[in-house]
This record gives structure tokens, C-alpha cells and sequence, in this order.
């Protein structure tokens, strides 16, 4: 009965990834051609305690500063000398100003530079990124059709193909984008990530920007495009998956870091009361365990053990299909360890669920 279980499994998850991959474009976004003429387009990047980001980012400003109004860096109650760092960027960049967060976290810093920007469009993004070329104007595009109040775009992590770790996020960032891309194209967005997001600043006052969930210390993505949806509806949310605004971000230097900004993001579960967020994220961690339990293929003789390499052959196999495919579409080319990759998955993320629930976490020097 269980051989027959998973040959069923096996068969329902192959189909499940071959249609998340049929949302997912085939073709690269044809370039917007000329800038949206939008009068001021806003860049927030919130930071704290990142002083070695500095020069890096100086060069990721000075390619983007000529398709925005201003670029706001706002300092999240640093405790280093990352306000003084950031304040030389100033003095070489002229659309560059640095404000100090009054308040604490990330969201107050955010929502502190969404007060003093002139710009109606607002695009957000991290310290550590970078950006791709056009990625202004293609992100900024999409408001050209009035009813669009929100658009999100792929973050990828940078990655050296030697390293299991490293390759390890990349590859689970192509399934999060996978996801990400079906949950918008189905009309029930689920998340997105605030490296690369734009929303008008109207919208995000109407609905109350981060009212509601602003003492924890993260979400301020997912619970701004949940709100924005109910606000005005699912198709007022955009979602763009191309290489043509592509955002890469630096990798978790360590396990222990990974998994404490997996926990982080997993443990916001609870405080979205969406039926549909709560049964993804449990379906999530079931057939995790349902993946582990497999192991136990092998007591029913010759058949169990055939059965369990094929179910594991079949794993391997599409999940390679299916996220090769959306690494290759944004221009990364796949590295070593997918096999390690799937085998490790399923124990990684029953941890990180354990973790949401019981575990702490600590982000930036600041505990939950």
C-alpha cells in the first residue's frame, strides 16, 4: 500500500512542478523602450550596521541614479559607524540623501523615508544588492496602466558554483520565485521580497502602510502586497520574472545564518489571518515529512526499494527540469550539488518550520 502511496506521490508532484513552470515566461520582457515620464521616481534602501556595503553600493546607485529622482538611504538606529560611511555618498552623488530612522526596524525606517520622498512611485530594495541595467524603467513601467498599484521582482542570492551553501540558496530562491510567479499569475499573491519592490505612495497610504504589523521585526513585503490586493484587488499587483529586473542580493554567510532568516520569514504564518497563506505554508511542511518517511520504502523487499529509487530518481530529476529553467531565464547559470541540493531540502525546511513555531531568531543585532 505505501509503494503504491508514493508511485502516486511521485506522479502528483511531477505534475504539480510542470505546472508551476507553464506560468512561468518562456521569453525574455521585450525592453520598455522609453522611460515611464512619471514625474518623481523614489529609492528607499533602509540599512543598519553596514558599513562595508558602502562602496558596492555607491556603484549600484551610480548606474540607476540617472532613471530616479532621489535615492533616500535611511539609517535603522545603526549601531556602527554605517551613518557617517554612508553620509560620504552624499557628497559624490547628489540625488543621494541620508535621513536618520526616529523610530526602530526596518519598517519605521521605511516608512520614515515614505514621508520625506517627493516621488509617487517608490521603489525599495536592500544595501547589499544589486541591480540590473533598466531596472528603473522596467520596474516603473507597469504604472503606465493607472489601476497598478504594486510591482514585485526576482531576487536571486550571488552564488560561487564551488560552494554546496551558496549554490544551496540560489537554487531554493528559484523554487521561492517559482512560487511567487504562480501565486500572482493565479490571482492570490502570496509573497514577494522588499529588495525589489515599487508601489505608488497613494496606494500605500490609503491602506494604511505598515499599520498593523509594524512590531515585527520583517514582513514588510508580504503584508504591504496583502494588503494592497485586498485593498484593490489581486490584478492591481504585478509581478515581473525577468532577467530585465533581476535584483541579486548576497548569500547568508553561514547555516546558522540561513536558517535564522528562514525562521524569521516562516514565523510571519500566523500574523497574516489568510486561510490560504496558513494551508500553503502547512502543506509545505507535510510534504516534507511525506519525502522523509519515504526512507522506509526499502522494508517492503525488492519492490519497496525499486520504488524508492524511482521516487527519488523522479525528485531529482524534475526538480532540476524545473528550476534549471528559472535560473537559466534570469541569466544565472546553474551550479554544481542539485542532487545534494533536493536530498538536504526536505530536512532544511521541516527545521525551519519547527523553528517558526518554537525557535528564536536574531536579525541585525535585534532579537524577536
Amino acid at each position: 500500500m505505501m509503494v503504491y502511496f508514493y508511485l502516486i506521490w511521485i506522479f502528483s508532484y511531477i505534475l504539480l512542478l510542470v505546472l508551476l513552470v507553464r506560468k512561468w515566461p518562456s521569453k525574455d520582457k521585450k525592453p520598455s523602450g522609453e522611460a515611464f515620464a512619471f514625474p518623481n521616481i523614489s529609492l528607499i534602501i533602509p540599512f543598519r550596521n553596514e558599513s562595508k556595503l558602502a562602496e558596492p553600493l555607491a556603484k549600484e546607485l551610480g548606474k540607476i541614479s540617472p532613471e530616479v529622482t532621489e535615492i533616500l538611504l535611511v539609517d535603522d538606529q545603526s549601531e556602527d559607524d554605517s551613518f557617517a560611511i554612508f553620509s560620504e555618498l552624499a557628497h559624490v552623488n547628489s540625488k543621494i540623501r541620508i535621513l536618520q530612522s526616529p523610530g526602530t526596524g526596518k519598517k519605521a525606517a521605511l516608512n520614515w523615508g515614505i514621508q520625506q520622498v517627493r516621488g509617487e512611485i517608490i521603489l525599495t530594495s536592500d544595501a547589499d544588492c544589486s541591480f540590473a541595467e533598466g531596472w528603473v524603467k522596467e520596474m516603473a513601467a507597469p504604472f503606465q496602466n493607472p489601476q497598478v498599484q504594486l510591482v514585485a521582482g526576482p531576487v536571486l542570492t550571488k552564488a560561487d558554483p564551488r560552494i554546496f551553501q551558496e549554490v544551496f540558496q540560489q537554487i531554493e530562491w528559484a523554487s521561492i520565485l517559482l512560487v511567487t510567479q504562480f501565486s500572482f499569475q493565479s490571482r492570490k499573491p502570496l509573497m514577494c521580497s522588499g529588495a525589489n519592490l515599487a508601489f505608488r505612495k497613494s496606494a500605500f497610504l490609503r491602506v494604511g502602510g505598515y499599520m498593523g504589523n509594524d512590531h515585527l521585526l520583517s514582513g514588510d513585503d508580504e503584508f504591504l502586497l496583502k494588503k494592497m490586493s485586498r485593498e484593490f484587488g489581486a490584478r492591481a499587483c504585478i509581478y515581473l520574472p525577468f532577467k530585465q529586473v533581476l535584483v541579486r542580493t548576497l548569500p547568508q554567510p553561514s547555516w546558522y545564518a540561513l536558517f535564522n532568516q528562514r525562521i524569521r520569514w516562516a514565523s510571519k504564518w500566523k500574523e497574516h489571518g489568510s486561510a490560504a497563506h496558513f494551508f500553503s505554508a502547512v502543506l509545505a511542511a507535510i510534504s516534507q515529512w511525506v519525502w522523509l518517511f519515504s526512507f522506509i520504502l526499502p522494508i517492503d523487499g525488492l519492490w519497496g526499494i525499486w520504488a524508492f529509487l524511482g521516487v527519488w530518481a523522479g525528485k531529482l530529476a524534475i526538480e532540476r527540469w524545473a528550476l534549471e529553467k528559472v535560473l537559466r531565464s534570469l541569466g544565472r547559470t546553474p551550479g554544481r550539488y542539485w542532487a545534494l541540493t533536493s536530498l538536504f531540502h526536505p530536512f532544511y525546511v521541516i527545521g525551519v518550520s519547527i523553528g517558526s513555531i518554537w525557535g528564536k531568531f536574531e536579525w541585525k543585532g535585534r532579537s524577536n
